[in-house]
This record gives structure tokens, C-alpha cells and sequence, in this order.
């Protein structure tokens, strides 16, 4: 079957690509055209660099999309003190990592809240105590990313660790926990 996931929320390009993820009417006009073209379930993977990730998220539900996955990276920006020049040739760059996962984590929050289809949670996730935490906050799944690269092994070791923290915390499925933060 597969999924398609449509990232309208790349920071990383020329021009910044988290343009197409930023104002609502045209996350929209992305997501049905996509949806027009495919029987595949869509998925649009949003920005968290405006203002209102809410209103972006329901735009593209009312557009067809069939889940939505957030965050992708955080704006931001190093300079290379020796050259006093940027360290990304383009500027500005994603940041990504458990510096995000505040900020994903809230940003998963609200828009669960919002919309009626799965929200897939991802930024900084690197161990099983984050997976438990994001699906408090609403995510129906997660992905990770950049624990990867630090160890490629990762998920593999969430999976073998779920388990016991599930039994731990007296959590009986996952699926019983989405959105059960309290408030």
C-alpha cells in the first residue's frame, strides 16, 4: 500500500522551503493537489516556524490530508567565530534533536486537540520515555531522525525498552495513552 508523506516544511533549501508550510491557503492547495493525484494515504509533514501551526494543520485536514506528521526542524542559524560567516552556506538551517522536543511536543499537543486525524509526532524523540510523552500529547505514531545518526540502533532499542517502562508505568497499549495527557 504505502504512505506518502509530503514535506511543505524543509528549511534547508534555497529561499527557505518552509515557505510552502506556512500559510494555510497554500499548505491547502499542496495537499489537495497531491490527494488528486493518488490513492495513497497522505501525509503533510508540518513547519513549527509560524505562528499558528493549528490553523495550518486544519487547513490541510479540510484538504483531504489523512494524518499529519510535526514538527521538522527549527529555524536557526550559527556563525563560525574565526570567519565571523555563517556555518550553513544558505544562512539559516534546520536545528533538530533533543533541543526540539519541548517545542514538538507542544506543537503535537495542539493540534491533536484541533483535528480528527492521526498526528505523527517527531523532533527529538530518542528514547522510550519520549515516545510515551509524545503520545500523551496526541501522536497516534512516532519517527525519528536524528537519534539515528548518533545511534543507529536507536529504534530498535525503543522497541526493546517499550515494554517495560509500558509495564512500569502500568500502560496496558499504546494506543490507550494518545492524547491522555492531564490537564
Amino acid at each position: 500500500m504505502g504512505i506518502i508523506e509530503v514535506n511543505i516544511s524543509c528549511p534547508n533549501v534555497e529561499h527557505g522551503g518552509a515557505v510552502f508550510g506556512t500559510d494555510p491557503k497554500t499548505a491547502a492547495a499542496i495537499t489537495a493537489a497531491v490527494k488528486k493525484v493518488t490513492s495513497k494515504p497522505v501525509i503533510m509533514k508540518l513547519t513549527p516556524n509560524v505562528t499558528d501551526i493549528v490553523s495550518v494543520a486544519l487547513a490541510c485536514e479540510e484538504a483531504g490530508a489523512n494524518g499529519l506528521s510535526l514538527i521538522n526542524t527549527v529555524l536557526a542559524m550559527r556563525i563560525d567565530i574565526n570567519t565571523r560567516r555563517p556555518v550553513v552556506s544558505n544562512i539559516y538551517g534546520g536545528l533538530s534533536g533533543p533541543a526540539i522536543f519541548p517545542i514538538a511536543l507542544r506543537m503535537v499537543h495542539q493540534v491533536h486537540k484541533a483535528v480528527r486525524i492521526p498526528v505523527i509526532g517527531i523532533g527529538g524523540i530518542s528514547s522510550a520515555s519520549d515516545v510515551i510523552e509524545m503520545m500523551l500529547a496526541g501522536a497516534s505514531a512516532v519517527e525519528i531522525g536524528s537519534a539515528g545518526i548518533v545511534n543507529p540502533y536507536v529504534c530498535r532499542d525503543i522497541i526493546e525498552q517499550l515494554p517495560a517502562l509500558m509495564q512500569k508505568l502500568e500502560i496496558d497499549s499504546l494506543r490507550s495513552i494518545i492524547g491522555g495527557v492531564e490537564i
